[in-house]
């Protein structure tokens, strides 16, 4: 049996989830139970998997397992964007001279995308929630300029759409002067990602029996099925589903493969008016920049700023730590707002995310009727909404080309032996944030 170890913290309160209306109450396992699919984890890759078996094996017994509520982890805690244009976090860059490999990731990516849309109208999700405008990389330097010449030269010899933004309609758009341009690329999704998940969550509703607060502690082969135990019940199942992200390694998978970094995310008070356009959401030209959204309701609007990153492979975050974030996050704010110097941050949080070294997912058959869709590589929203896609296809024996393509990648590389790789990873890490500079 694997013993699956305590849960990793999630610190602070995302306000995603804060302001987030929940349609119905949570509702823990309290027995044991059979289903003919399990699917561990309700996070992106999850529930697309469980929607996808939904049109794959119709009238299947579903059974979603999640360690916490609904949009409280990672899932509820990133910045909402769905985006279908490269997007390598772990190199700070964004444009690639692999022409291929870029159309076969924005095709993938597409793909994604397309199924998150169809759920999005199925389960009647508002623009306030999926809001299909396309993004801004915002340049506040020359050499954010400069990347956004490369990475627009990169689209441009794919016939890739895009446009550029100038600083006066940047200070248009974000109320501000800090940005010298941006370049505008129409094909990314923005959402409120608590409300996305618990939306879709709902959607599936009667086809689904989905268990929140219900952690797996033991996962074991028992005969011809696998049995999940969690500390009041239990599921047998004859096939299971990971969607469980950096955590593939807890259940004995990928070890020493899997890198887990934490971003830091805060959301200020309302408040009446500036800051631009009623709504907007920005990411930086250096990908290890700022990333910045407004969003608007009746109680007012607010800013929502994620920068800073740490490598943290106990999964852990103090409370100090995170407090030292926000106050760069107060720095990077006042820089660009000075009449907002004075707005507290009402939420401010930190979230985890996974990545390997060759930009490759966790996935596959790693054990007998045992799937896994991990491995985020930054853009949780989109490519864990592929794998869960990839994962239930592969699961029920769904061949395609979108399939046989997203299974042609190398496993994920092992990393260096302890304590080289935490070394390395933050000595990277704090380079690649002092050379974003004024892009942060």
């Amino acid at each position: 049996m694997t013993r699956v170890p305590s849960l990793p913290a999630d610190t602070g309160r995302s306000g995603w989830e804060a302001l987030s209306h929940r349609p119905s109450p949570a509702r823990s396992l309290d027995a044991a139970t059979t289903a003919d699919w399990l699917v561990i984890g309700a996070g992106f890759a999850g529930l697309s998997a469980a929607r996808r078996l939904t049109q794959l094996a119709p009238g299947a017994r579903i059974v979603v397992l999640d360690a916490r509520e609904l949009a409280q982890g990672p899932a509820g805690r990133n910045s909402g964007f769905m985006i279908d244009v490269p997007h390598h976090l772990a190199s700070s860059e964004y444009s690639s001279d692999d022409l291929h490999g870029t159309r076969l990731e924005m095709a993938q990516n597409r793909l994604a995308i397309a199924f998150a849309k169809e759920a999005a109208a199925e389960y009647g999700m508002p623009r306030e929630t999926f809001d299909p405008c396309g993004k801004i990389n915002a340049a506040a330097t020359g050499r954010g300029l400069r990347r956004n010449d490369d990475f627009a030269a990169s689209l441009a010899a794919i016939g890739e759409p895009l446009s550029r933004v100038d600083a006066a309609e940047m200070r248009a758009i974000t109320g501000c002067d800090y940005y010298l341009g941006g370049l505008f690329t129409p094909g990314a999704v923005q959402i409120q990602p608590a409300d996305y998940i618990r939306s879709f969550a709902a959607g599936l509703g009667p086809k689904i029996d989905l268990h929140e607060n219900s952690p797996v502690v033991g996962l074991s082969r028992n005969g011809g099925a696998w049995v999940a135990r969690t500390p009041k019940g239990s599921v047998t199942a004859p096939k299971v589903i990971l969607g469980v992200n950096g955590l593939a390694q807890d259940f004995g998978f990928f070890r020493g493969r899997l890198m887990h970094v934490f971003t830091y995310a805060s959301m200020t008070a309302p408040f009446a008016s500036g800051a631009g356009r009623d709504r907007w959401g920005i990411l930086p030209a250096d990908a290890m920049g700022a990333t910045l959204r407004k969003i608007s309701g009746p109680n007012g609007a607010r800013v929502v700023i994620r920068t800073r990153y740490s490598y943290d492979p106990s999964k852990q975050i103090s409370e100090r730590k995170l407090a030292a974030m926000v106050r760069d996050h107060r720095r990077s704010l006042d820089a660009r707002y000075s009449d907002l110097a004075g707005l507290p941050f009402e939420y401010s949080w930190a979230g985890r995310l996974c990545l390997s070294l060759n930009h490759v997912p966790a996935f596959g058959e790693v054990d007998e009727n045992l799937y896994s869709a991990c491995c985020c590589n930054g853009l949780g929203t989109v490519k864990s909404t592929l794998a869960g896609m990839m994962a239930a296809a592969l699961a029920t024996g769904t061949r395609s080309g979108d399939l046989d393509a997203y299974q042609d990648q190398p496993k994920p590389r092992r990393l260096p032996p302890e304590p080289v790789a935490t070394i390395g990873a933050r000595a990277v890490i704090r380079w690649q944030e002092a050379r974003a500079g004024r892009e942060g």
